[in-house]
């Protein structure tokens, strides 16, 4: 694949994403933020399949929203449990 393919399947990525996703740190809560996840997992399955190519964006931005579910997580579980937050 040329790097004239990879830019254009980026930017055809990114261009989705902005229409259809919020950013991670705008997610308010556990089921949006779970969506999302699974939406970006299609997306970055298609790329692979299709491709054989995927953004290293891609996966910081399923990392992001990785770390948004877990923290999201935690603190549901420390509020169920009676928990501190940890400092």
């Amino acid at each position: 694949m040329s790097d004239f393919e990879k830019k254009k399947l980026d930017a055809e990525l990114k261009s989705f994403t902005a229409r259809n996703f919020e950013l991670p740190s705008n997610c308010k809560n556990l089921d949006q933020t779970r969506f999302y996840l699974r939406e970006l997992c299609v997306k970055i399955d298609e790329y692979q399949t299709r491709f054989n190519y995927v953004p290293e964006w891609a996966y910081t931005m399923l990392a992001q929203y990785n770390q948004v579910q877990n923290r999201m997580l935690l603190t549901s579980f420390q509020k169920a449990y009676h928990l501190r937050p940890a400092a």
